[in-house]
């Protein structure tokens, strides 16, 4: 298990517990929680609404091109912008920092 913070968009910080063993990502967790992420695609990086920003400095995998042009399409990007389908849960990134986007 890893732990996951997340900040919804009213500002409130969320201490998320996290597995490793099941092939989760950040919209998955987000949702098992309640949080307000849609996922409407179901992760194929198809829509963008599971957009969060990055907020700690944890290495993540390289955006795909998929990733790159559903953010292009979308809303309130900054740099440290990613969609939650795409960031899966592991080890490395226990500790991770986020932000949930606005609508």
């Amino acid at each position: 298990m890893i732990q996951v913070t997340v900040l919804d968009r009213e500002g409130n910080e969320h201490l998320l517990d996290a597995p490793t063993d099941m092939n989760l990502n950040i919209m998955e967790l987000c949702k098992s929680y309640d949080l307000p992420v849609e996922g409407t695609c179901g992760g194929m990086a198809l829509c963008a609404s599971c957009h969060v920003y990055v907020l700690s400095d944890h290495e993540l995998s390289e955006p795909t091109d998929d990733e790159l042009a559903m953010l292009d399409a979308a809303f309130f990007v900054k740099g440290n912008s990613r969609l939650g389908c795409q960031i899966k849960l592991r080890d490395a990134i226990d500790g991770l920092k986020l932000q949930l986007a606005p609508v």
